[in-house]
């Protein structure tokens, strides 16, 4: 079987260069592999669209942007490759979500012995995620952070800088409409979410990855300011989790699949912690869209999730 392994060497301050040699020797023993290391943003899209038709496997790593990258390049093409993915930024809300270790030696496992879990992914406007897409209070922490500082600190640079974005920010006017329905509302957050982590928090513990759907939350606001009672109701949110969230009257809570939204012009767009874009965007949701390697047991629990709820 043919391998392509792609990785940043920038992402967890270059362990992945470190250990190179025993990953290659690890994954040798069952792939022919071939690897590549990125040396200008964008270039993991590149190669995964390359890699489509190619290879059976696609290994990446990095952190959360360098996977958005490769379902940018993946798309919604048929005979892609299977995923596989070693996590080394900084958050990495895509590794919590799925059970996938930052340790090299255990996410090389899980690349030789792992199973398949097919992922659903999503497309706002012209750009495809995986995991998150949000505007409003301390969206803008993930890619505006230096990155000298989001190495020296790691996420103590992001809260740092959302406390700082918590004094300037300003209410997001948003209309969603989704079958027919419509809301409007300043909002202090708008979170798209298909994940169980995000911004380091498990905030949908028992979320279904592969059922087709996303979950909505508006977050309402104060019309011409966002007040300390807006602030702590996003925070009482990552807290307490989303089974709180979702039936909190000042809450707009949706599963949805299709829907668009009209907001700020100038509002910045944030998909999978990137900055993508401003103002309004159609949303789509591609089911089963990525398959990624889990171990075994992560696979049959989130297999397991998509049965109960």
């Amino acid at each position: 079987m043919k391998a392509l392994f792609v990785y940043n060497p920038e992402s967890g301050s270059g362990k992945i260069e470190k250990h190179k040699e025993y990953i290659l020797k690890k994954l040798s023993t069952k792939y022919e592999v071939e690897i590549k290391k990125t040396t200008h943003a964008g270039e993991a899209g590149e190669l995964a669209q390359s890699s489509v038709g190619v290879y059976d496997y696609l290994f990446v790593a990095g952190g959360d942007g360098t996977l958005n990258e490769v379902v940018n390049g993946l798309k919604e093409a048929v005979n892609k490759p299977i995923v596989g993915y070693i996590p080394c930024g900084t958050v990495n809300d895509v590794a919590h979500s799925l059970g996938l270790p930052r340790d090299i030696k255990k996410a090389v496992k899980i690349l030789v012995d792992g199973q398949p879990f097919s992922h659903d992914i999503f497309k706002v406007n012209d750009r495809y995620g995986i995991y998150v897409c949000c505007t409003g209070l301390f969206t803008s922490s993930s890619y505006d952070t230096a990155r000298k500082s989001k190495k020296k600190f790691g996420k103590i640079a992001y809260f740092a800088h959302g406390v700082r974005d918590v004094f300037s920010a300003k209410p997001v006017n948003v209309k969603i409409t989704e079958g027919g329905n419509t809301w409007s509302l300043p909002a202090s957050l708008l979170l798209i979410i298909n994940s169980r982590s995000t911004a380091g928090f498990m905030l949908n513990r028992h979320a279904v990855l592969n059922d087709g759907y996303v979950e909505l939350l508006a977050f309402y606001s104060h019309e011409n300011k966002i007040k300390m009672s807006d602030i702590l109701r996003c925070a009482r949110a990552f807290l307490g989790g989303l089974s709180w969230t979702k039936h909190n009257k000042k809450v707009v809570y949706l599963k949805a699949k299709e829907f668009t939204l009209e907001i700020d012009k100038g509002a910045i767009i944030n998909l999978d912690g990137e900055k993508s874009g401003e103002g309004s965007f159609n949303f789509r949701v591609i089911p089963r869209g990525i398959d990624i390697l889990l171990s075994p047991k992560m696979r049959k629990k989130l297999e397991n999730n998509a049965k109960k709820y």
